[in-house]
């Protein structure tokens, strides 16, 4: 994490850039549109879902404001500001590249997969969410019930749902780029998490026991 520092006058944390960022995207996916044009249902399923979920993310600070006091505070730098603007407003744009480059008719089987992996990711993700802030406005320790009962990082697992969702629609092998790196960032997060909820929580190892960290069953 970098030095806090201003920008453009104003003291600018994590969360404020990832909110540009989710603009910047929605601009990406537009500007795909008008430069690719839009050929069959895969465009416009695609603008759908990928839209919807950064307006959500938006309408989200509105709703819920105390998120603003638990998630994504810190402040950054101009440089770290930069790097999330490219990373998460454009690379993260990448599947909608490869749906709008995509000519081939979607297939009933795509969207009967795509789908399901959207809406039931964006309700994992977001009731997760809701639940432990509404846990840790009410002074609880360690949410481990509910929605968090199997999963110890159920928000990244339903997130992950929904990314992969945006691949799937795309219909490249390329697309998939983004959920793995996006995995693999959650790895990293996941590992420095369970180390300072360990010391933090003296329950922390029985819940281990009972649940898993990202994977149902799995892992």
């Amino acid at each position: 994490m970098q030095t806090s520092t201003s920008f453009l006058g104003l003291q600018v944390t994590e969360l404020t850039a990832i909110n540009l960022a989710k603009v910047i995207t929605i601009l990406c996916l537009l500007a795909l549109a008008l430069i690719y044009g839009i050929h069959d249902q895969r465009q416009v399923i695609y603008l759908c879902l990928h839209i919807s979920y950064c307006v959500w993310w938006l309408l989200e600070q509105w709703l819920f404001p105390q998120r603003r006091q638990q998630i994504f505070t810190g402040k950054i730098g101009v440089i770290t500001f930069l790097i999330v603007l490219l990373f998460v407003g454009v690379f993260y744009a990448l599947p909608g590249y490869f749906a709008f480059i995509n000519l081939n008719p979607i297939t009933y089987s795509t969207v009967a997969a795509a789908l399901p992996l959207y809406i039931f990711g964006s309700l994992i993700n977001t009731s997760a969410d809701v639940q432990k802030m509404t846990a840790k406005s009410m002074g609880a320790g360690l949410v481990k019930n509910g929605i968090w009962r199997f999963l110890r990082h159920v928000n990244y697992f339903g997130d992950l749902m929904r990314y992969t969702s945006f691949s799937v629609v795309s219909g490249s092998l390329w697309a998939f780029l983004l959920p793995i790196v996006i995995f693999l960032l959650y790895l990293q997060r996941i590992i420095q998490k369970e180390q300072s909820m360990n010391v933090k929580y003296p329950d922390f190892s029985d819940y281990q026991q009972s649940s898993t960290r990202l994977i149902p069953w799995i892992w």
